[in-house]
């Protein structure tokens, strides 16, 4: 009888099985900047597509925050009446049918470009940090839009909110008003089997590709036992980065892409396993950081097809 695979591997990086895309998808065909699909539409094209794009905007943050207070007016009633364990699930889910209906509503504008997909292969996965770069706003909705049971840390401003506290509060998720309890509840959540969104950087991207780490999730990672689970979100535009004005419009299409990456254990120095972790995100995302800078320098978003 054979070992199983994974147990005789060292403490060191295991990868997870290659994401297959199909052929023709948007990504393969998105024009890279400089060729010839990728010339900028006429003046009176931009006129006429100006308004369109100004009102698409605006309304999905009309309906991203009228959504989040209704849903978090709903969950802060059911909050007191149900048992602990279904109200979790149940505002979790909740949670995730908003965000992937407010990700469906921008796609179908076709001002946004999302390719996601490579998330579903994790649902079925227990006891796991997901650990994405933080380049805008955004990400965890993308996240917790395809995997809406993970759970999540949150700022005690959020957590306390009228547009998402009555959520965050049904839904469980880890209020970050005291590192001790903090980790604490990551470390329960982990060993009851769930998954947990954590971004290493702690705070948005500020120095691409990535901001140095954060030790927190490694503890979390180390003491419950958990592997951390890479993921790459890529991105040419700004919007929503660290100091954009929420209300100001980006240059649209906005192209996001999320790929996995390895997936890692942390082993007995702490310290050496963030190091690494941090030089392998740097690694991964240097390119699309310098594509990001060439197509902002150019004026026009641009994501490079990369082989998975």
């Amino acid at each position: 009888m054979s070992a199983n695979p994974r147990k005789t591997q060292p403490a060191a990086y295991r990868t997870t099985p290659p994401v297959r895309r199909a052929r023709g998808s948007w990504l393969s065909q998105v024009p890279l900047e400089g060729s010839p699909a990728a010339k900028r539409p006429g003046r009176l094209a931009r006129w006429v597509r100006l308004p369109y794009e100004y009102l698409v905007f605006y309304l999905g943050y009309l309906y991203f925050g009228t959504g989040c207070a209704l849903g978090s007016a709903v969950c802060a009633l059911l909050h007191p009446l149900l048992p602990e364990a279904f109200g979790t699930r149940l505002g979790r889910r909740m949670t995730g049918w908003h965000f992937r209906a407010f990700l469906a509503l921008l796609q179908a504008s076709r001002l946004v470009r999302l390719d996601l997909s490579c998330l579903d292969q994790l649902r079925g996965e227990r006891s796991i940090i997901i650990a994405p770069n933080h380049p805008c706003l955004l990400d965890a909705v993308m996240i917790i839009s395809r995997l809406p049971q993970t759970a999540c840390i949150m700022k005690a401003a959020i957590w306390n909110s009228f547009f998402l506290g009555g959520g965050a509060r049904l839904s469980g998720y880890i209020r970050n008003d005291s590192a001790v309890n903090m980790v604490h509840s990551s470390i329960r959540e982990l060993r009851a089997g769930h998954q947990l969104l954590v971004f290493p950087e702690g705070t948005r991207t500020v120095g691409a590709p990535v901001n140095s780490f954060k030790g927190g999730f490694a503890l979390m990672a180390k003491k419950s036992g958990a592997e951390v689970q890479t993921i790459f979100i890529e991105t040419a535009s700004p919007f929503l980065n660290k100091g954009w004005p929420p209300l100001k419009k980006p240059a649209f299409p906005l192209i996001y892409r999320a790929r996995l990456g390895k997936r890692v254990r942390v082993g007995e120095d702490v310290r050496t396993f963030l190091d690494d972790l941090a030089g392998y995100y740097r690694q991964e995302l240097a390119g699309a950081a310098s594509l990001a800078q060439a197509a902002r320098a150019a004026g026009a978003p641009a994501v490079a097809a990369r082989k998975p």
